[in-house]
């Protein structure tokens, strides 16, 4: 059975940072694709950054040059580093990893990211 768990919420003053943390349990394969999706309350989710299964990272473009995503795939997890953190980046952050072998996506439960002075 797979698990993916993220990490790393909380709450942080704008400008501030924070580090996502997301690691997958279970057999997915050795093609994946990871991202991070956030949703905030009365919007739909959206993606934040992913990694394709050719290890092309991509970026929304309200995030780009503030976010960082990397992985690590012999150990299935999954980083987000966040930089000079808006308000409006305010979410739920959840991960999600795609399995090329199984052709499914598997989703964390969520992390809280509250930016608020």
């Amino acid at each position: 059975q797979v698990q993916v768990v993220e990490s790393g919420g909380g709450l942080v003053q704008p400008g501030g940072s924070l580090n996502l943390f997301c690691a997958a349990s279970g057999s997915i394969g050795t093609t994946y694709a990871t991202g991070w999706y956030r949703q905030a309350p009365g919007k739909q989710r959206e993606m934040v950054a992913e990694i394709t299964t050719r290890g092309t990272p991509n970026y929304a473009d309200s995030v780009r040059d503030r976010f960082t995503i990397s992985a690590d795939n012999a150990k299935k997890t999954t980083y987000l580093q966040m930089n000079n953190l808006k308000p409006e980046d305010t979410a739920v952050y959840y991960c999600n990893v795609w399995s090329a072998f199984f052709r499914r996506d598997y989703w964390g439960q969520g992390t809280q990211v509250t930016v608020s002075s």
